[in-house]
This record gives structure tokens, C-alpha cells and sequence, in this order.
């Protein structure tokens, strides 16, 4: 019977479970693909509630999708408007501006909620 998780050790049981699961060759719509499933959905809702992962700041946001999309020095540059305002706000010393921010969110796909904090 699946029910919420309440603690540590019934969280490590239910990964268990889950890794089970997912070494089987599981069709759609079968009792063990919902069993994995709701059992993904609970372990996210206990995780979402002891073990938060907090936003990054702009800057490593910046930084992360500048990696993961090989993004140069020189294509940030263009993105922001010029090369030295890429050095200030990578260190710090200039905030992103408006125009900035929607520039990033279009051309790196990082959300304007991130964008927008308080750095």
C-alpha cells in the first residue's frame, strides 16, 4: 500500500523501491509503472519539504547556462550590450538591467524570477 513518507527511513525505503522499479523493463500503464510513479511524486514531495534546494543567484545562473550551452565570453558580450559591462556584472559591480534581463531570458532561457532577485 503506498503512503506518504514521514521520515528518513521510509524515505531510503522508498528509493530503494523506486530503483527497483526502474531496473525493470516497465510498460505504460501497467500497476508498477503507477507504482513508480506516485512513488516519484511522493519521494519529490518529501524531498521539496527536508531537503529544499534553494534558487541560484542571477550571476550563477549566468555562469551555468553560459556552460551548458558553450556560450563565450565574447557571445555574453553581445547578449548584455558591450564587453565591459559583461565584466561588471559578472563581478558584481553592476546590477542587469531590464533590458538585460529580457536579453538573458530569450537567448539563455533562464527564467526572469531568477533574474530578477536581489544579488
Amino acid at each position: 500500500m503506498l503512503r506518504l513518507i514521514k521520515n528518513d527511513t521510509q524515505y531510503g525505503d522508498t528509493l530503494v523501491r523506486i530503483y527497483e522499479l526502474m531496473q525493470m523493463d516497465l510498460q505504460p500503464d501497467t500497476p508498477e509503472s503507477d507504482e513508480l510513479e506516485i512513488l516519484s511524486m511522493l519521494v519529490k514531495k518529501y524531498e521539496d519539504e527536508h531537503y529544499p534546494v534553494p534558487e541560484p543567484t542571477p550571476l550563477e545562473a549566468i555562469k551555468y547556462r553560459m556552460e551548458q550551452l558553450n556560450i563565450t565570453d565574447a557571445e555574453l558580450s553581445e547578449i548584455l550590450g558591450a564587453r565591459s559591462r559583461k565584466s561588471e556584472i559578472l563581478s558584481g559591480k553592476r546590477k542587469l538591467s531590464l533590458s538585460m534581463i529580457r536579453a538573458l531570458k530569450q537567448r539563455l532561457n533562464i527564467s526572469a524570477d531568477i533574474l530578477i532577485q536581489l544579488y
